[in-house]
């Protein structure tokens, strides 16, 4: 007997498939894995069901009857930073760069192992990864790992998906500098980001400008020249 594999049944998985052998397989997994799964065989269904509930990751397959998965994805990804997982048979580099500039987190072909599959959905759901997959707080910055939205100082502030997961991690080890590598490592695992890319600093100068132009945060975000980034708590104490 396998051993048991058991994850709380509050997290609701959505698969997008029109082939229903995949679907079956896929719902089977993973509700033995102890999540709660929705499937959907067409992208209309599939935007259906994401708006009907609460959904906290989806794997979307690219080829659909109705709409592609990349019109799927952009839909959900306009509302939502859900994670998103691409499943699909197009394995040629252009097909994966489109998915993720589309805003998919992850992109596994077919055939694939579920037991990898199952891999990246597990990591797609703890990444960036707040204490208890609730809440963090650092003076008056307040990150909420379910909803994925940020408040500063009491007021909403709207991020992307990277910037979301980038001050996630940077809240994280707050008080440490976290060089470029571990940056890219935790938020690029698929080495989509090479190291001499500036995707890196371009979301940093995103974020501040949210933080501090928009909230007033100044200088909660530092530059440590050489090495990387570091988020400052003692600048989050309090904002005038």
């Amino acid at each position: 007997m396998p051993e048991s594999r058991h994850k709380p049944a509050a997290i609701r998985v959505l698969v997008v498939d029109d082939d229903a052998d995949i679907l079956r397989i896929l719902k089977d997994n993973l509700e033995l894995d102890g999540y709660q799964t929705l499937c959907a065989s067409s992208g209309r269904q599939a935007l259906e069901l994401f708006h009907a509930g609460n959904i906290h990751l989806v794997i979307l397959d690219l080829m659909l009857p109705d709409i592609d998965g990349i019109q799927v994805c952009r839909a959900v990804r306009a509302q939502s930073q859900t994670p998103i997982i691409m499943l699909t048979a197009k394995d040629a580099v252009t097909d994966k760069v489109l998915g993720l500039e589309s805003g998919a987190d992850d992109y596994i072909v077919k055939p694939f192992d579920y037991l990898e599959l199952a891999a990246r959905v597990r990591a797609r759901l703890r990444r960036p990864g707040l204490p208890d997959g609730g809440m963090l707080k650092i003076g008056v910055l307040h990150l909420d790992a379910a909803s994925r939205q940020v408040r500063l100082n009491g007021e909403n502030v709207p991020l992307t998906k990277k910037e979301f997961d980038l001050l996630c991690l940077l809240a994280r080890h707050a008080g440490q500098v976290l060089d470029r590598e571990t940056i890219r490592k935790s938020l690029w695992p698929a080495k989509t980001l090479y190291r001499w890319s500036r995707t890196i600093d371009v979301h940093i100068q995103h974020l501040r400008a949210k933080l501090e132009t928009g909230h007033g945060a100044c200088g909660c975000i530092v530059t440590v020249q050489g090495v990387g980034y570091m988020l400052k708590p003692e600048r989050l104490a309090s904002i005038p």
